[in-house]
């Protein structure tokens, strides 16, 4: 295979092994680490505006960290295939409903353009690129708010998610920080 499809295979292997690796150390007592060393990170954009996400099945738990920022956090929100996500304001406490794929969201649909954001992710690689679910939508939204000034893309994830190298093609985004149980990795531009 070759191309996309070669692309689209590797990533595919990629992701078996990486959600194999998060399984295993989902639970394991290791989120306290990694949200302390998430709170450093954020703490030079204390007030600036932050996405975060809702932790869905083995994914590591920002909320945390996102409960006790001081600016305005907002959670993403998919508005259809293939288009790039929105964020509606979180606040502890929000009523929240089942959104596309299982994703909570906000009732109230308070819109929040993030500076900052938290990503969650499937896997990892030594370069700061991230390997997803596969929709696209992160890189999507990276994509538009880099286009739109400064942003800062946090990769938040177990230390064992991390994998040789991420398969990756042109319309992947790197992350600047990665943050694991272990640390904080930066990937400057």
């Amino acid at each position: 295979m070759s191309g996309a499809a070669g692309i689209e295979a590797a990533k595919a292997a990629a992701r078996k092994t990486a959600l194999a690796a998060r399984r295993a150390a989902h639970g394991a007592g290791l989120d306290a680490a990694a949200q302390a060393h998430l709170a450093a990170a954020l703490a030079p954009h204390a007030e600036a505006s932050l996405a975060g996400y809702m932790a869905m099945r083995t994914e590591i738990d920002p909320l945390p960290v996102m409960a006790a920022h001081r600016g305005p956090v907002g959670v993403p929100v998919i508005p259809g295939p293939g288009r790039a996500l929105v964020f509606h304001r979180w606040r502890p406490g929000a009523e929240m409903v089942a959104g596309p794929f299982g994703a909570r969201v906000p009732l109230a649909a308070e819109p929040v353009v993030p500076r900052v954001l938290i990503v969650p992710l499937v896997g990892f690689d030594a370069r700061g690129f991230r390997l997803g679910y596969g929709g696209g939508f992160y890189d999507r939204t990276l994509a538009g708010l880099r286009a739109a000034g400064p942003v800062t893309a946090i990769g938040f994830a177990y230390a064992a998610q991390e994998l040789d190298e991420v398969p990756t093609d042109a319309f992947d985004q790197r992350l600047d920080l990665i943050v694991t149980e272990t640390g904080i990795r930066a990937f400057p531009r």
